[in-house]
């Protein structure tokens, strides 16, 4: 099954696709600024001010260590490390994510305090109480067995650590219309609702502290990409999703926003504590 979800985001000439548009749009390698890079790197819902808003909830200290479980192209832990003044270490089971996510990071001369490395939610590569906080970020939706993926995340946490969870949930329509950014086929989607979820949380350890559905937010949002996509003629090799998803990306915007806006699909945030060590 991993190969599966693995094989959805691997592009074999990912980084040198990036470099290519990066340049074609004017921009020096040697000097990136992090807004530069949000047309790719910042694919989730909401983009990056979702991302900062619920990273201002938390209130890092200036020295921590957070993992970003399911990095992607590495665009949340450049955020943390240059906003938040935080050490990064993101993981991603798409090898050629981590490839790009590292070329990124030294673009913006963020390698310091940001790193990356290849590996599995359900076999995290690290030691017991490690992490002062974890982010999951639109990662959860891709894995089958929670139960085991957020047991490990539950063991790489320092005691009183923060889960911080930024999640697609399952809604009331059980029909989900394909393809979505995590999803060109029903095989690799593992849509739970909130109340499951928050369930198998709370069986692991993780006391919660706050939630909020953004549901309707991010109905906006997604209406607002759909809008867009509509009026503006795709660029081949552009920087946009079509560069790391391929053609697919192009029924993103319209897909989301009907999931969205017919329930099938659901935005939750929340903050869990880890309230004793393992």
């Amino acid at each position: 099954m991993e190969s599966e979800i693995k094989d959805h985001y691997n592009s074999d000439h990912l980084t040198q696709d990036i470099k290519t548009a990066l340049i074609n749009a004017g921009f020096n390698l040697s000097a990136l600024e992090l807004k530069n890079l949000s047309p790719i790197d910042q694919l989730h819902t909401g983009g990056a001010p979702a991302s900062i808003n619920l990273f201002k909830k938390t209130n890092f200290s200036p020295d921590a260590l957070v993992l970003d479980v399911g990095c992607g192209l590495g665009g949340s832990s450049r955020l943390l490390a240059k906003q938040f003044n935080c050490k990064v270490i993101g993981v991603d089971l798409a090898d050629k994510f981590i490839e790009a996510a590292t070329f990124l990071t030294q673009c913006t001369k963020l390698e310091n305090n940001v790193s990356f490395q290849q590996g599995s939610v359900l076999d995290l590569p690290f030691e017991n109480n490690t992490f002062d906080a974890i982010i999951c970020q639109h990662l959860l939706m891709n894995i089958e067995n929670k139960s085991k993926g957020i047991k490990e995340i539950f063991r790489v946490l320092k005691q009183n650590g923060k889960l911080i969870l930024h999640e697609i949930t399952k809604g009331e329509n059980d029909t989900l219309l394909l393809p979505v950014p995590w999803a060109d086929k029903t095989s690799i989607s593992f849509l739970e609702p909130w109340d499951i979820l928050s369930t198998i949380l709370e069986k692991q350890g993780f006391e919660t502290q706050s939630y909020s559905d953004g549901t309707h937010t991010a109905c906006s949002w997604w209406e607002k990409v759909n809008l867009v996509s509509q009026t503006r003629s795709p660029r081949p090799n552009s920087l946009g999703p079509g560069l790391v998803f391929g053609d697919i990306a192009k029924f993103f915007g319209k897909n989301m926003y009907a999931n969205f806006k017919n329930n099938s699909i659901c935005l939750v945030e929340a903050i869990l504590k880890k309230s004793y060590a393992t």
